[in-house]
């Protein structure tokens, strides 16, 4: 029983540890893609 309390464990440790990095993946292609929005916006103001 205790192997079976092990497994489940680290399977619990691992969709955790995926669930953050899916976040932290996630919060930094949306900061990216509004920089860079933000960035084509300035460049835009500055050719017209």
């Amino acid at each position: 029983m205790g192997d079976l309390t092990g497994l489940v464990l680290f399977v619990l440790v691992g969709a955790v540890f995926f669930y953050i990095l899916y976040g932290v993946i996630r919060a930094g292609v949306r900061d990216g893609i509004l920089q860079a929005d933000a960035r084509r916006a300035a460049r835009s103001e500055q050719l017209n």
